[in-house]
């Protein structure tokens, strides 16, 4: 008489509850995963076991284990399911706009740990959209996104260009004065827009917008009185050489006396300023699913983090 041969249809609530039973080893636990009854995943057990003709567990009443048999069982299935898991989220996500790889800039330190925290966030939820994450030029504000190399940066910077688009606000903060230990301002308290007229700012060589200047680096003061430029430079480490050397004043958010402290410079906040607003930034038209998660989930992470506060500027 010959043996009856197994079904080999599987039922992939069996699969799964197998393979958190094999990884739990807690019927109680591996319920509560499954969001099921105890009775129902050992119902679940049994109808696989029945299938494959043997049992896949030991069970006791203290513990339970795999059978030789559920090892091998184990190590065959696993890859194989969790394939087919990572085959269904990519034809998801295809057709969601989400796979593939988000380019992401930032502009400063701050911008940097805020795409991080939601690029981390949004693996979490969406394993299959990866990141890349780099720095915006300080000498090229929009050149990268304009060319494609970014598709969405996050920066402090002003926008008037007609191809790029962004959004709402996600975080503010104050402005410092970052000078030699030694000037004559360093240490106070507070510094205003009209002391910039005792300072030579640093000037940015590069491709950038007369009004971007205007922002990061005001030529006169809101009474008309004249900034002297300083030295070009053409990257935020090269600008704060030349400040600590008394070569120069540079204006820059309050992060950076947590992310840039070091010796020989002072950071002085600045009253009566306008707060830096980070906001993220796309070319117009070219806005995806994958943007849009981002852009929210960008909006998470900024509540929960707090700007520096420029009147804890360590002394130089």
């Amino acid at each position: 008489m010959v043996d009856a041969i197994p079904e080999m249809h599987m039922d992939q609530n069996e699969l799964e509850c197998f393979l958190v039973l094999a990884e739990e080893l807690h019927f109680g636990r591996t319920a509560s995963r499954l969001h099921l009854s105890r009775a129902r995943v050992s119902q679940l057990i049994q109808k696989l076991e029945r299938r494959v003709g043997a049992p896949l567990f030991t069970r006791t009443s203290r513990s339970v284990a795999l059978t030789a048999l559920g090892g091998r069982f184990l190590d065959d299935l696993e890859p194989h399911y969790r394939g087919i898991e990572s085959a269904l989220a990519r034809a998801v996500a295809s057709a969601r706009g989400l796979a593939g790889i988000l380019h992401v800039g930032f502009s400063t330190p701050l911008a940097g740990e805020m795409v991080m925290k939601a690029a981390e966030k949004l693996r979490a939820s969406h394993p299959e959209l990866s990141f890349e994450v780099c720095e915006v030029p300080f000498s090229d504000p929009y050149g990268m996104l304009r060319r494609g190399d970014f598709d969405l940066q996050l920066t402090d910077f002003p926008l008037h260009e007609d191809d790029l688009t962004h959004g709402p606000t996600l975080l503010a903060e104050e402005r410092v004065l970052a000078v030699a230990a030694g000037h004559r301002l360093a240490g106070r308290d507070s510094v205003t827009l009209e002391d910039l007229a005792e300072v030579s700012l640093l000037t940015i060589e590069g491709d950038i917008p007369e009004y971007w200047q205007e922002h990061r680096l005001p030529t006169r003061t809101p009474s008309g009185r004249a900034i002297s430029p300083g030295p070009s430079v053409t990257n935020f480490q090269e600008a704060l050489t030349l400040v600590a050397a008394g070569n120069g004043a540079l204006l820059a958010g309050a992060h950076v006396t947590l992310y840039h402290g070091r010796p020989g410079i002072s950071y002085v906040p600045v009253e009566g300023d306008q707060p830096l607003g980070y906001r993220l930034m796309w070319r117009s038209g070219g806005g995806s699913r994958a943007i849009e998660l981002f852009g929210r989930t960008a909006c998470e992470v900024a509540r929960d983090m707090a700007p520096a506060d420029p009147r804890r500027a360590l002394p130089g």
